[in-house]
């Protein structure tokens, strides 16, 4: 019996915290959206990557606020945001910092580390496609490895630590395009489209004004750290499971991709299965619930898919899309 009280206690503790972290954050939400109109997935699905502990790829044509929604991100989570704008000479060492040397008064000489602006707890890597493949292999290990090595010594970044990258769908010409092992390593690819005709009406009367509407913090990283563990906790029943490998699975050339199976030429590894789980979670959470759907894991599944899987050369000459082969599979557990 005595077993039992416990285990019931500590649902009510998770409990009680669910719903406390779900306050929280919806109030994160409401202050992002007084500064950034017109893109509510998009600011939703941010916060799912984050409350996951994962990175996103922001993908859209300039003008779109994606830069000011890292910067309203980083004030209203409490975090400390930097911005690095990746250019063809960046350099490794421009990221992630270096040694100099010192010399005391004494006349003493040492190296010094010098950090560089990866160690944010909020980081936005602004056109990262420009970036050398030696300069993002760097930021790779810091997305993966939530630390950097310089010299031969370790430097542990700040938690929690977020990426959100940005990347222009228009402009290709003299880019160096993400390869597939760090596409990987994002958890949801979110495309940041155009605001609808009342949304954009909003921007130009909010942001052409005399007074400009300021964010303003809502929760602590101390708070969203705890979210974070949270996340984890919370529990995931057996059809939601196998909706997740359902869907993964099906998203791989082979059998259990059935018909779509001739479509696709790779798919998605176990890590998507992950990200989809700590997803689907994130989401309850934040919606204020205290255990995923079968349709939260149908709404997450295109950010989260998409950018770890590639048509075959058939299906693209057919005019195929990878969205379009995705809503087929969902089709299948819907």
């Amino acid at each position: 019996m005595a077993g039992a009280d416990s285990v019931e206690k500590l649902e009510d503790v998770i409990v009680r915290s669910a719903e406390q972290v779900a306050g929280q954050m919806r109030a994160a939400k409401e202050a992002i959206s007084t500064v950034i109109f017109g893109q509510e997935k998009v600011v939703e699905n941010t916060l799912v990557t984050i409350l996951s502990g994962g990175h996103a790829l922001l993908i859209g044509v300039p003008g779109l606020a994606k830069t000011k929604l890292v910067e309203t991100l980083g004030v209203t989570l409490g975090l400390d945001a930097k911005r690095i704008q990746f250019t063809p000479d960046l350099m490794p060492s421009d990221i992630l910092g270096a040694e100099v040397l010192d010399e005391s008064v004494a006349g003493k000489r040492s190296f010094r580390f010098i950090a560089g602006p990866v160690f944010a707890q909020l980081l936005m890597a602004d056109e990262i496609n420009r970036a050398s493949p030696r300069t993002q292999s760097a930021l790779l290990q810091a997305m993966q490895e939530q630390h950097i090595t310089v010299a031969g010594a370790r430097h542990d970044l700040p938690k929690p630590f977020h990426v959100l990258a940005t990347q222009n769908p228009l402009e290709q010409e003299g880019t160096y395009p993400l390869p597939e092992a760090q596409l990987d390593r994002f958890l949801m690819e979110i495309d940041v489209d155009y605001p609808d005709r009342d949304a954009e009406r909003r921007i130009l009367f909010e942001t052409t004004g005399a007074d400009e509407t300021i964010a303003k913090a809502a929760i602590t990283s101390d708070v969203l750290i705890t979210a974070q563990r949270l996340v984890r906790r919370l529990p995931v029943g057996d059809s939601v499971v196998e909706a997740i490998l359902t869907l993964v699975r099906s998203a791989r050339p082979g059998p259990d991709a059935g018909d779509a199976s001739k479509l696709i030429a790779w798919g998605p590894g176990p890590r998507a299965s992950q990200s989809l789980m700590l997803a689907v979670r994130a989401k309850a959470l934040l919606d204020g619930r205290l255990a995923p759907s079968i349709d939260d894991v149908l709404d997450l599944a295109e950010p989260i898919l998409k950018h770890r899987m590639a048509l075959t050369f058939s299906a693209r000459a057919e005019g195929r899309t990878i969205p379009d082969v995705i809503r087929q599979l969902k089709s299948r557990i819907s």
